[in-house]
């Protein structure tokens, strides 16, 4: 059975009353994707914005393996000294990054976020040396339209990202950057400027699912 994790931060743990992306990945590949899959990970649950936590399971489709590594607030920063364990825990064969906002808006610059990419790979990497991964890159939101400098900060960071996988990618342990979704606008995909709603999903959704079909002929391209 192949084992995907999906990693990311609010974009990819969603909140409450929400599909998500990972839902509709697994809706894709459950029709594209002839072997047996699931999604797995320590998490479950989506962020519930009355709370302000994660503790929702409210999901507008919660019948699929809803198993993830994803936090509201979370970037590269956090998920390389986790990525190890759930790993190794979970037994993951393809971890689906998207990862870099909020490190940029609130932790770190480009070169120390690409710091962290490099440590999120060595980690997961020593949990299984065999581990595949795709990374997508930054999306840029409602801040990079009016903050000049945090939109070159983002941009940076994906020349640094392609960058990295370059350098890193194996035969062993491949690494593949996704295509940035085509056509993103933040007024027609997004329901704040950053977050994707229903077609905002569908976009991230197809990314990743073109580019597994791409690169390694997992499932095919993405149908909404």
């Amino acid at each position: 059975m192949l084992r995907f994790m999906p990693v990311g931060d609010s974009m990819t743990i969603g909140s409450a009353g929400e599909h998500t992306w990972r839902y509709r990945l697994w809706r894709h590949l459950r029709g594209a994707y002839a072997g047996p899959f699931t999604f797995v990970g320590p998490r479950e649950t989506l962020y519930d914005q009355r709370a302000g936590a994660p503790t929702s399971l409210a999901y507008a489709e919660p019948a699929f393996p809803r198993g993830h590594l994803a936090g509201w607030g979370e970037g590269w920063l956090h998920m390389a000294p986790l990525i190890g364990e759930a790993v190794r825990a979970h037994r993951a064969d393809v971890l689906l990054v998207f990862l870099g906002l909020i490190d940029l808006g609130f932790y770190t610059n480009a070169e120390q976020t690409a710091e962290n990419v490099r440590a999120f790979v060595a980690g997961a990497r020593e949990a299984e040396p065999r581990i595949r991964m795709v990374l997508l890159p930054v999306i840029p939101n409602v801040r990079a339209a009016s903050d000049a400098p945090f939109a070159e900060q983002v941009d940076r960071f994906n020349d640094l990202l392609a960058k990295t996988v370059a350098d890193l990618d194996e035969p062993r342990s491949p690494l593949l950057t996704a295509s940035r979704p085509e056509e993103w606008d933040i007024g027609t995909d997004t329901y704040d400027g950053t977050h994707p709603n229903a077609n905002g999903e569908h976009r991230i959704a197809g990314a990743f699912a073109g580019a597994m079909w791409e690169a390694w002929g997992i499932g095919r391209p993405y149908e909404e």
